[in-house]
């Protein structure tokens, strides 16, 4: 089968937005510091399971972006958010905030991590109690949270709501607002998947402050930090105890597992073919047009970094 032509993927950066900038080069994202505006580089490489994998995913970066955008720009009525301005589809310009050291996990469905504890024998994710009798992908009677810590090196680990506070990474009245937020959030998202025949499975929040206020940051919504099932086939395939047919990341994770590895030390990252990227790269533009509603403009050209330094530069001689 002839592989169509993609773009070479954007899988590392070296900008000069100027002499005061920091930059810190994440899994995924490259963060530049410009005083006090984050200039977010969102590449196109991938991790799971906490590694980065070897080869990159065209276009993904540009897919979370503008996906994240949409989000944001849909919640500020619930809670303020980082984002000031796109000036390129792989980049997003915002105030910096002190972020929390935990990540808000919500999830309204019996799936990924939280099954694979629950197959494990476990009844309680988190502190929060799981009932008996449940199946993969069965619905819970209401959402239930099931937070991260946010490790800088490593693998983020579950934690309650008890030991956040307990251990001072949230306060008591700040994690109360994390808590009513992720709610409100994930009510809107899951509004906003059912209008285009998805079900919003679960996702993760990221907040942080500026001064006393709590504002979201990071991605919102993206195949990254969420799980989407397909809406109109979810009962019928509940029902005949099939697998559900997903727009996730967790479809790598799956591939991964299936050639032997998780992450653990010794395995070895599995050869990823052009096919295999190829196929990742268009179930992530597939989710953007299921999502979205519209169809992905790609950025091509082999000059990309030249044109995201001269877009992030016009932009900042507007502040």
């Amino acid at each position: 089968m002839k592989i169509p032509r993609m773009n070479p993927p954007l899988v590392s950066s070296n900008f000069n937005f100027g002499e005061k900038q920091n930059v810190y080069h994440g899994k995924v994202r490259d963060v530049y510091t410009v005083d006090d505006l984050l200039i977010m580089i969102v590449s196109d490489r991938i991790s799971a399971f906490d590694v980065v994998l070897p080869e990159g995913i065209p276009y993904k970066g540009q897919v979370l972006n503008k996906i994240a955008e949409r989000f944001l720009d849909a919640t500020e009525d619930i809670v303020p958010n980082w984002k000031m301005a796109v000036p390129h589809p792989s980049v997003m310009v915002g105030r910096y905030a002190e972020p929390f050291k935990v990540e808000m996990v919500i999830r309204g469905y019996l799936t990924g991590h939280a099954w694979r504890e629950y197959k494990a024998g476990k009844r309680s994710l988190c502190g929060v109690p799981m009932p008996d009798g449940m199946v993969e992908n069965q619905k819970f009677e209401k959402p239930i949270l099931t937070p991260t810590t946010k490790e800088d090196i490593g693998h983020d680990e579950d934690i309650s709501r008890e030991d956040i506070i307990k251990h001072k990474l949230v306060s008591e009245e700040d994690y109360a607002k994390l808590e009513e937020y992720t709610y409100k959030l994930f009510e809107r998202g899951t509004e906003m998947a059912a209008d285009k025949g998805l079900i919003l499975v679960d996702t993760k929040y990221e907040f942080g402050k500026v001064g006393d206020e709590i504002i979201l940051i990071d991605e919102i919504h993206t195949p990254d930090s969420s799980r989407y099932f397909y809406l109109d086939t979810y009962e019928e395939l509940q029902a005949a105890g099939k697998p559900q047919r997903q727009l996730s990341k967790e479809f790598v994770r799956e591939w991964l597992m299936e050639n032997g590895f998780q992450g653990k030390e010794g395995q070895q990252v599995p050869k990823m073919h052009e096919y295999f990227i190829h196929s990742v790269a268009t179930r992530y533009i597939e989710l953007y047009e299921k999502i979205i509603g519209e169809e992905f403009v790609k950025t091509d050209g082999d000059e990309i970094h030249n044109e995201i330094e001269a877009a992030v530069k016009e932009y900042l001689k507007t502040l």
